[in-house]
């Protein structure tokens, strides 16, 4: 205990005699939180913008229009008169999709006939494409709905039957989890543990890859050596540099590690509890399961972000290459979540990758707690699985560091 009191004590002095090293577990960390939580604010998107090409002059088509700019989820900006206008928006990204009228579209439908309405649309952008054709069909297929029984109630079709024949066979979708379909609950909650958790990993790698930079790995965990803190390694002085040392055992290395990490836990975790509760308690997505399970996961996974950040810079003796490893393997970790892509729907060797990232693993306790209500011995699996993952991470990274002691002819490397 003393020694990791000591280790937690002369990481407190370093972070206060550098205030860019603190901005980085402070104030940083909570600005980027409150930046995600205020982009998707919103919820939902309202009025992607469209524009309208219509070729045909009818009351029929101006009723379309109408609809369309009544929708909440579009909103009709502009109205082209030649494909070339519709091209020129589309590639300009001023609008998501162009609705195509064509010609005689309204004595079509009156004749009995199949008129057609084309939606032009950038798949590009999946997310806006998605929602302006499921508004598009959805008002195109009132209206041709409303068409067809006015016809047949001209014909005398009583309106009991009209219903019926209009959609013989129903599909109902419930929606069990997120009702709403509301961006906030979906991508802010899982979004924001990804941003700390490269932050974390980050962390991690920095904070020893600091002590190797600047030649003071020996005056650190000189400090938990037996014969007290030695000076720390100049120069070309090689294995020498080590003479009279008395070498800390493994129990001390990662007592110290403890302690250098301690601060950017405590640190990182407060701002992630502080962004849940926001998101649980002030914008009213209530917690189905259990939160303590959710904090419990979170601590976890930065616990083990910051043991594979410190392992990295302990395996490397290089600042600058531990911090390359921390990015390339923290930096994706969303997008092997299956939360944006489905992980069932991965590549084999794409879900091994995913499944062997910390991050996905707790994306699915997050889901699972917040959303679905699962059973925590749904749960504890996972809990198990980030904890034990920690230990070893920790247990390599103190077996690193222990060899990195008796290198001192490495340290300095960036």
């Amino acid at each position: 205990m003393s020694a990791l009191r000591a280790s937690a004590l002369r990481e407190w002095r370093l972070l206060r005699a550098c205030p860019r090293d603190a901005a980085m577990l402070s104030w940083v960390p909570l600005l980027a939180v409150a930046l995600l939580c205020w982009i998707f604010s919103a919820g939902q998107p309202y009025g992607l913008p469209i524009a309208v090409w219509s070729e045909d002059g009818s009351s029929l088509s101006r009723q379309l229009v109408r609809m369309l700019q009544a929708t909440p989820g579009l909103s009709v900006r502009a109205q082209v008169l030649s494909r070339a206008e519709a091209q020129e928006l589309l590639q300009r990204m001023e609008v998501y999709g162009v609705v195509h009228i064509p010609p005689h579209f309204a004595r079509d439908v009156q004749q009995g006939g199949a008129a057609s309405v084309t939606l032009l649309h950038n798949a590009q952008l999946s997310t806006a494409s998605s929602l302006v054709q499921r508004d598009v069909r959805q008002v195109v297929g009132t209206l041709s709905a409303g068409v067809q029984m006015q016809a047949a109630a001209r014909r005398g079709t009583p309106a009991q039957v009209l219903e019926v024949r209009q959609e013989p066979i129903r599909t109902q979708l419930v929606a069990l989890f997120n009702v709403s379909t509301n961006y906030e609950q979906f991508l802010a909650a899982t979004l924001l543990p990804a941003l700390l958790h490269i932050l974390a990993m980050t962390a991690g790698a920095w904070s020893v890859g600091r002590e190797l930079r600047d030649r003071t790995l020996g005056q650190w965990l000189g400090r938990v050596a037996p014969g007290g803190a030695p000076p720390q390694a100049a120069p070309g002085q090689g294995a020498a540099a080590l003479a009279g040392r008395s070498r800390p055992g493994l129990a001390q290395v990662l007592a110290a590690l403890l302690g250098k990490l301690a601060l950017p836990l405590v640190s990182l975790w407060l701002c992630g509890m502080a962004a849940l509760v926001y998101l649980s308690q002030l914008r009213g997505w209530a917690v189905a399961g259990s939160f303590a399970w959710i904090a419990l996961g979170l601590l976890l996974l930065l616990a083990v972000s910051l043991a594979a950040g410190a392992l990295l810079a302990g395996a490397t003796l290089s600042l600058r290459k531990a911090l390359s490893g921390a990015g390339l393997l923290s930096a994706p970790a969303f997008a092997f979540s299956g939360v944006g892509f489905p992980l069932l729907a991965m590549s084999g060797s794409a879900r091994t990758w995913a499944e062997a990232m910390p991050y996905t693993h707790y994306a699915r306790l997050q889901l699972e707690q917040w959303q679905m209500g699962a059973p925590p011995l749904q749960t504890l699996p996972v809990v198990a699985g980030l904890l034990l993952a920690t230990l070893v991470l920790l247990a390599l990274a103190t077996v690193a560091l222990l060899r990195a002691w008796g290198m001192p002819q490495a340290w300095g490397t960036r």
